[in-house]
């Protein structure tokens, strides 16, 4: 991994380059299967790729933009699309998907093809959805994931027995409803107290006071999970 100089930093474009009203579908270049991008193009019509993500967006269309240092698209996919939707950011201090999210504004981006191909990848994404606070939503084969802005009060409508856990990604404590185990008085944290398997007893409400709180569900949850992003984000 190589840096860039203070110089070079200061060349970066940090210009949004995909902004609008429309929710978006961002695929990565890990594992993923077309039912979850299909899934994600239901709730997200603007397809935008994630550099080797290119190939697996292109059986669903042209994405609108390809966002990434490049060094991981193949010559095929590089090729299809129009320079103009070729978007190269070449420092190598952050993450393709890093890059992407600093780059969007929408309401939400769903993002698929960032989890469960490697650990240290999927730490990374977790990463960025704290230090980016952008309304997102991770969806893997098996689990879907999202932050927990601070401050935000997040209600999901979930089948009873649903599993629903608590992350942290920093030191962080809040209050919920509808959990077989309450959180209210615990303080989470990394090499701490997590909150792995909970479970769904009614209608759930989560509020934290700090950012780092990360909810994975399962892959069923995906519309609801969805749903309670966008409350959120209008309240």
């Amino acid at each position: 991994m190589w840096r860039l100089s203070r110089n070079e930093t200061k060349r970066i474009d940090f210009r949004v380059i995909i902004s609008g009203a429309d929710n978006v579908t961002l695929v990565g270049a890990a594992s993923v299967d077309d039912a979850a991008i299909e899934d994600c193009l239901r709730l997200a019509p603007v397809l935008v790729a994630a550099d080797g993500g290119a190939a697996a967006a292109l059986r669903f269309g042209m994405p609108q933009a390809v966002i990434g240092d490049f060094d991981s698209i193949d010559s095929p996919s590089l090729a299809s699309v129009p320079e103009a939707r070729l978007h190269r950011v070449p420092e190598q201090d952050t993450t393709d998907f890093q890059k992407c999210l600093a780059r969007i504004e929408a309401p939400l981006v769903l993002a698929a093809g960032f989890l469960g191909q490697r650990v240290d990848h999927t730490l990374a994404a977790f990463t960025a959805l704290v230090r980016y606070q952008r309304p997102c939503l991770l969806v893997g084969r098996h689990d879907v994931c999202f932050h927990l802005a601070p401050g935000r009060g997040y209600a999901l409508d979930l089948p009873v027995g649903t599993r629903l856990s608590l992350f942290p990604m920093a030191e962080v404590s809040g209050e919920s409803e509808g959990l077989r185990w309450p959180v209210a008085g615990l303080r989470f944290a990394p090499g701490g107290v997590i909150g792995t398997s909970n479970e769904v007893t009614g209608p759930v409400r989560l509020r934290f006071g700090a950012p780092g709180m990360v909810a994975i569900m399962p892959r069923a949850a995906l519309a609801e999970a969805a749903a309670a992003l966008t409350r959120a984000r209008a309240r």
